[in-house]
């Protein structure tokens, strides 16, 4: 039986509430961070009660001394609808708002039992967000028809390691724009079609997108997250981006997506000081502040913490198709002293570096992916010679299904800088990759970080006037794709764009009227062909 008190209370009772709300099993599984559909659970949710129609909210702040919920639906009235903590201590606030639906926009109103601190906080488990530079969180589903059962079934059933995988990396904001709309962005569904073709045309098998986790700040290419569950409102709804990802699998193309579990901001709305203490985080700034970012450290040794990250890879995979997880920065993740002087870290309880909690996590993160969804990869941007990377945990491995090849890319960029003249010097720096190429599945990459911060354009690294750089940029390609390792180009470099990346704008598409640029385009047509039909070339790298 529900009984409603009043139209915009969030007290309703209902006579089967572990069906409403968590079970006691729930928050077991939450507090040992095995529970792994918890984005069904936290956040907001549709819900019916008898016959009353509305939104249940979930929210996790075990230091909060009150929690409500505020919108454009109640004023932004931090009194109106307040959440229920249960009474197991496991921090967990919930409630239920009647005549609440799609499209309302809503943030929690926390305050802390510390010092008296109030905040606005938009919903770390949020589904959809308002357009930057606004912050709210929106109520939303997740409905949508996917058309892309052929593609999903397939990809149960093949081998990554032995088929051609050549990635094209892009920047949704930048590969393409309208300039006579005021250079304004497309959105998902406008771009689906235009780079679908176009990758089909070049002849790629994959694409990799930076993140597009809901980010405030523009200039971060997505990599400062406050929203994990939502993808950014800058190019469209969540449909929109399912639209996309359907669209690509239905043209033969995989979607693989950049994922942040190392770091997070530091902007007010998002999860830093989340409910007056460092929640996330770690209050020591040793451990928990990074020197380079200006950001805060995920504490993966807390369960409901490194829960909470893993139910986020899993749903990007479960509600959104995608085929496969590119892990930004894991090298900061597994050394204490990463960036850091003598001084301004601390050991691990060993007297070591390694940080043994987000080790762990990553090897649980990894199990859990590929017990789920087989056939999906996932993918670490891991700098070091840190071994075992792309080893099965069971054989003291990382768990990774591949690792970029930063060593190769490094050696061979610096070769291919110097004069023909002097590279008989220096044939060691693209003969050494060879001694190391079978011990990881490695990928060979041209990524966005070598082409932005005066480093160059691809074509602008290399020696020479004009006909040379773009002769030595075929050779460049020519040689990656000759050598063992799959293959990553970010976008622009496959026809010889000059200038750096700039994330305001579009590429420089003119270029293509040019036949030496069309010429590298070509180039890489062709060099992605015959990767694709010759066995050799990738069927043991």
């Amino acid at each position: 039986m529900t009984q409603v008190k009043k139209p915009n209370n969030t007290f309703l009772k209902n006579e089967d509430s572990e069906k409403v709300y968590f079970s006691d099993y729930d928050i077991h599984l939450f507090r040992e961070g095995n529970h792994f559909k918890l984005y069904e659970k936290m956040g907001a949710h549709f819900l019916n009660l008898g016959s009353v129609k509305g939104v249940k909210f979930s929210l996790w702040a075990p230091n909060a001394e009150r929690v409500s919920v505020i919108g454009d639906f109640n004023g932004w009235d931090k009194t109106s609808n307040l959440l229920k903590v249960r009474g197991d201590s496991s921090g967990m606030w919930e409630g239920f708002i009647p005549d609440i639906g799609k499209g309302n926009t809503y943030k929690y109103h926390i305050v802390s039992k510390y010092n008296g601190y109030e905040v606005d906080k938009s919903d770390p488990y949020g589904f959809y967000a308002e357009v930057s530079p606004k912050t709210a969180s929106i109520v939303w589903d997740l409905d949508y028809e996917w058309r892309d059962e052929k593609w999903m079934q397939q990809r149960r059933k093949t081998n990554p390691f032995s088929k051609p995988l050549s990635i094209y990396e892009v920047h949704l904001g930048s590969w393409r724009r309208i300039p006579e709309e005021g250079n304004r962005f497309l959105n998902y569904r406008q771009i689906a079609h235009l780079l679908a073709d176009y990758v089909k045309r070049t002849g790629f098998t994959h694409i990799e997108l930076l993140p597009v986790m809901e980010h405030p700040f523009y200039g971060s290419w997505g990599y400062q997250v406050t929203g994990y569950f939502s993808p950014t409102s800058r190019y469209g709804t969540p449909q929109d981006f399912m639209y996309f990802i359907d669209h690509m699998h239905r043209e033969g193309i995989g979607v693989i997506l950049d994922w942040v579990p190392s770091h997070f901001p530091t902007d007010e709305h998002g999860l830093v000081y989340f409910d007056g203490t460092h929640l996330y985080g770690h209050s020591d700034p040793r451990k928990g502040y990074h020197p380079d970012w200006k950001s805060k450290i995920f504490n993966h040794g807390r369960n409901e913490v490194s829960g909470f990250l893993t139910n986020n890879a899993l749903f990007w995979l479960d509600k959104y198709h995608l085929d496969g997880l590119r892990v930004d920065a894991v090298a900061s993740m597994l050394y204490l002293d990463y960036s850091r002087r003598k001084g301004e870290w601390v050991a691990n309880e060993y007297g070591g570096r390694e940080n043994l909690e987000s080790i762990n996590f990553l090897k649980k993160f990894n199990e859990v992916v590929y017990k789920n969804y087989p056939g999906v990869q996932t993918i670490a941007e891991e700098s070091t010679a840190w071994p075992m990377v792309s080893k099965p945990t069971y054989i003291g491995g990382l768990g990774f299904g591949m690792k970029w090849n930063m060593g190769w890319m490094n050696d061979t960029l610096r070769y291919f800088s110097y004069d023909s003249v002097y590279r008989k010097y220096h044939h060691d720096e693209i003969t050494f990759s060879l001694w190391y190429s079978f011990s990881e599945n490695f990928i060979l990459v041209n990524s966005h970080d070598e082409v932005v911060h005066c480093k160059g354009s691809l074509a602008g690294k290399m020696p020479g006037d004009d006909w040379r750089k773009l002769a030595n940029t075929r050779l460049f390609l020519g040689y990656m794709y000759g050598h063992p390792g799959k293959k990553l180009l970010f976008m622009g470099s496959e026809f010889g764009q000059w200038r750096e990346w700039a994330h305001e704008e579009s590429l420089d598409w003119h270029l293509l009227d040019y036949p030496q640029h069309k010429g590298v385009q070509l180039w890489v047509r062709d060099l992605n062909s015959l990767y694709r039909s010759e066995a050799a070339l990738h069927g043991l790298d």
